[in-house]
């Protein structure tokens, strides 16, 4: 029995919801990261890892994966394919901690703005996609933006490009794995949590952890690393079975968005002019892309236009 138009509408604002719930998660992910800079970057990773992982773990049993995880890591090419994608978000998530810690959340910030992008890259160079002309502007408008940071500001902004490369990256192997969301992610955990579980006893039996170390809010705080990694995501996997791709990829945006205005107004970042006229050419690259994505997606039948 099809879908009413009332529950389409219905399950469209509940998409609508997810994805805000997501990404509005991703953008202030900042606040937490400040809030526990006290504590090395790998132990915060380590951390954000391991619990995510033990709550992974009760999700997909509670959910009937686990026959899915199974299935997973007795294919090798599905296990190769999660293993490159592990290494590709530990590097993102690596990069980006030290990136909020040292005072770079505008750069990083750069990084998901431009990311998009980067993924159009990957899909010429490694699925063969051909790129229409507008798509083609929207790129090299945006490699203008980030060759003007590099030659006015002295340097190649590394981290935004460490964070667009690896997240991208993660998105393409994510993309050729034959696993879902939940299960895919709970592998990946499963990969790194013995090295985050051997860090942490190793760190707290050198007496170098901030975890148990006696501040009993810094240990609150790195018990939530995990449900701060994990819901976000389970509210995207809401998000995009119910909305069109089209409203999806507009919603990405509030992510960076947020870490923009959390930088320059929270956090005082310096936004000088080598770093606002990339930011315009990266917003032109953007506007070009999303109007022509806008316009070449069907949405599906039934479902309501955003």
């Amino acid at each position: 029995m099809s879908d009413t138009p009332d529950d389409a509408q219905r399950s469209w604002r509940r998409g609508l919801l997810y994805g805000v719930a997501a990404y509005g998660s991703w953008g202030f992910m900042p606040v937490y990261i400040k809030a526990v800079r006290a504590v090395p970057i790998l132990e915060v990773l380590s951390h954000r890892v391991f619990w995510a992982f033990l709550l992974l773990v009760a999700l997909c049993w509670k959910q009937g994966e686990l026959a899915t995880i199974r299935a997973a890591v007795r294919t090798p090419r599905t296990l190769a394919l999660l293993a490159g994608s592990t290494v590709a978000i530990a590097v993102n998530w690596l990069a980006y901690i030290w990136a909020v810690v040292h005072g770079h959340v505008l750069e990083s910030s750069l990084g998901y703005f431009i990311n998009p992008l980067v993924n159009v890259l990957f899909g010429v160079a490694i699925l063969g996609e051909r790129l229409d002309r507008p798509v083609r502007i929207a790129v090299g408008v945006a490699g203008a933006g980030v060759l003007w940071m590099a030659i006015r500001g002295g340097q190649v902004p590394w981290i935004a490009l460490t964070l667009a490369t690896s997240f991208g990256l993660y998105g393409l192997l994510r993309k050729l794995a034959p696993v879902g969301g939940l299960a895919g992610l709970t592998v990946e955990t499963g990969l790194l949590s013995p090295l985050a579980g051997g860090f942490i006893g190793w760190s707290m039996g050198n007496g170098q952890a901030g975890f148990l170390a006696g501040d009993v809010k810094t240990d609150a705080l790195l018990l939530l690393a995990g449900p701060i990694t994990a819901v976000p995501l389970l509210f995207f996997a809401g998000a995009a079975r119910r909305l069109p791709l089209s409203t999806l990829g507009f919603l990405q945006y509030l992510s960076p968005s947020l870490q923009f205005l959390l930088a320059v107004f929270a956090y005082r970042e310096p936004l000088d002019p080598a770093r606002l006229v990339a930011f315009a050419f990266i917003w032109m690259a953007l506007a070009i892309f999303g109007i022509y994505t806008a316009r070449h997606t069907r949405l599906p039948a039934g479902r309501i236009r955003a």
